[in-house]
This record gives C-alpha cells, structure tokens and sequence, in this order.
C-alpha cells in the first residue's frame, strides 16, 4: 500500500480550510493548522513527515511570511516546500515569498484543478530530490567503499615489499618504524614554513610519507648476502656494491608505478622518490645521481635526516649505538652538507619530539 503524501494547510479561515481539504483529502493525508505559531509548533515535532505546505500569506499575529522565515533558518525544516496561498491583491507578498524560498504561489478564490495540479507538481519534486539524494549518498557510500580497499590493498603492498626487505636485513630492528615517524614528524613541523608549505598542505602526501618511508632501503634485497650481512667493515669494491640499492630500490618501485600506467599508484610517487634519492647530500656529494639543494625531492630529503639521526643512535654488529647528544652533533656537522640546512635546523629546534619518537620504538636489548 503507497504512502499517502503529508500535507500541512495552514490558514486562519475556517472556509478556506475546508475548501482545500476537500479538493486533497482523496490523495494526500491533510495536516491542519489555524495560525502561524501553531503551524510552526506541527512542523517542529512532525517535519520529517510533512512533504509539502500550503501557507496563506496574509494571518493575524504571525504571517505567512515569518513562518516561511523561520523553517528557512531551521536545517532540518529548510527543504520542506511551501507553496503560498494568497488573495489576488496581495502580488507584492507573492513575489516577496518566491524570493524568500516559496516553491509556488496559488491565488484566492482557489481553483480545485490548479491547486491538484500545483500540488501533484511539487510533491513530484520533492519524491525525485529525495530518490536523488538517496542515489547519491549510496555513491558516496560505494565511493567511501572503494576508497578504503584501495588504502587497504595499498598497506598490503606496503607491508609486503617491507617484510621483504626485512628479510636479508635482519639488523634493522624497530629502524623502519622510528624512520617513518620521524618522517611524519618533521614534515608536519617544516610545512609551516613557506618554502615547504605548497608541497606539504595536503595531510595526505604526508600520510603518503609516512607509508612509504619503510620502503627506502627496499633496493637491499637485490644486494648479496655477502655483502648485506658481512659483520666488519665493507672493501671499495663491496661498498660499490652496496651503494646501488638506491638504484635497484627505486627502479623496481618505478617500473610498478609504469606497469600499471600509474593508475593506483600515485602514493609510491613518494617511495620511488624516498628509495632512489635518500642516500643524495644536500652539497651534491651524495649518491646515487650526485643531486643537490632543491633538486633533491622534499620525501627525500626528509628521509636522510631520518635514516642517518636513527642509524647513529642505533646499534649493529660493526658499531655502538651512539647518544643523542652525540648524534646531534656529528648531524649538526652535516648542515649544509649532507642536510638540508633549514630542515635540519628545525629538527634540531624540535629534539626533544625525536627523541622520545626514538625511545618510544626503541629496539629491545
């Protein structure tokens, strides 16, 4: 059985009531009110039920005018139409209330066929915008859906090119998490500063960082066990070796991005930049391209003050962990050099933060 339409009728004659009734009572389920105040009182505890109301413009103590008022002010009776019902010589208050949001406007004496017609046509409207916002809040649900597989499927890939890595570097320890938080932390610090803050406004493209920090030494799995795992110190040639998992790390990471013609993959835009270009120095001295300055990718640059900070306070098999005091000032050294001076400066400005990131994940004994 279909729901019969609500529709308030609002006026303070008698005769006009009953005249409107008896033209609608046969379609639609009729809601009466005398005056503005009790119209308004009706709205208030049945709004989500009325679909139409037919408001008389001119009526003592509150007019038509102020009721229609107030439902615009409030945001859960502002879409509820009203199509105002007026004397013909009161054209100055119709063309007032159309401005003011009235859908539709009927003239006294009523006509029953312009008032079914009238009314058929906004109760039509009214069923469409809602089927319409229906539709659409089931496509933003749908797209709300796909958008979290899409993140999901993205920290799976993530996790998995991680553990992988992990895998032929048993010495990194709790390294990737530390390096990925000091990563989120210092670009949330540095994008206050103008010349950072264009590439770093959008929370996104930090949460990006923050995903695909893990990855930067994914290019070591295509380095030897020989020389990934050797305990001592590396020859020439063995460093040689080891310094192209930039090289092998970001070529992998960009012929993904290329085989799927970019689509899906716009967040390792950022681990391809991370893992090809960590290892570049400020100065130009680094490698594997020899960038400087600005040349060097902002994720990048984040990434060394992060890889290098973690590596010296932490131990391996050919070294002790160094303190924090110590390894601020073997990086202060670097300012310039290997860092990015004004990012290194604010995260010197801001120790303290990386430092409990640092005790926060540290390795156990």
């Amino acid at each position: 059985m279909t729901t019969r339409p609500a529709i308030l009728v609002v006026d303070d004659e008698a005769a006009n009531i009953r005249l409107l009734s008896s033209i609608l009572r046969e379609d639609c389920d009729l809601r009466v009110a005398t005056s503005g105040s009790q119209a308004l009182a009706h709205i208030a505890e049945h709004h989500h039920e009325l679909a139409l109301v037919l408001l008389d413009v001119n009526m003592p103590g509150m007019s038509g005018i102020e009721v229609l008022e107030q439902m615009n002010a409030h945001p859960d009776w502002a879409d509820i139409p009203v199509i105002f019902v007026t004397a013909r010589d009161q054209e100055g208050e119709e063309a007032d209330g159309l401005q003011r949001g009235a859908v539709d406007y009927i003239t006294k004496p009523v006509s029953p066929a312009i008032v079914r017609a009238r009314v058929q046509t906004q109760l039509t409207l009214r069923q469409a915008k809602i089927v319409l916002a229906t539709q659409n809040q089931i496509l933003e649900e749908k797209v709300q859906e796909r958008t979290r597989e899409i993140i999901y499927t993205q920290d799976i890939i993530i996790n998995a090119l991680t553990t992988l890595a992990l895998a032929r570097d048993k010495e990194t320890g709790n390294h990737i998490i530390r390096t990925q938080h000091y990563v989120r932390e210092l670009a949330l610090l540095i994008r206050e500063l103008p010349e950072y803050a264009e590439e770093l406004k959008d929370d996104a493209v930090i949460e990006a960082m923050f995903k695909t920090a893990p990855l930067h030494d994914v290019g070591k799995v295509g380095i030897p066990d020989a020389v990934l795992q050797k305990p001592g110190k590396l020859t020439d040639e063995e460093w040689k070796i080891m310094r192209t998992h930039p090289t092998l790390g970001g070529d992998a990471l960009s012929q993904a991005c290329a085989a799927s013609g970019g689509k899906g993959t716009e967040f390792l835009k950022y681990a391809e930049q991370i893992a090809y270009y960590h290892h570049e120095k400020w100065d130009g001295s680094g490698y594997p391209n020899g960038l400087a300055g600005n040349a060097i990718p902002v994720a990048a640059r984040l990434m060394a003050i992060a890889d290098v900070y973690d590596a010296l306070i932490s131990r391996r098999c050919y070294k002790d962990a160094m303190s924090h005091e110590q390894a601020r000032n073997i990086m202060l050294e670097g300012k310039g050099k290997h860092f990015d001076p004004l990012m290194l400066q604010v995260f010197m400005d801001n120790e303290q933060r990386f430092f409990e990131i640092a005790e926060k994940y540290k390795d156990e004994e």
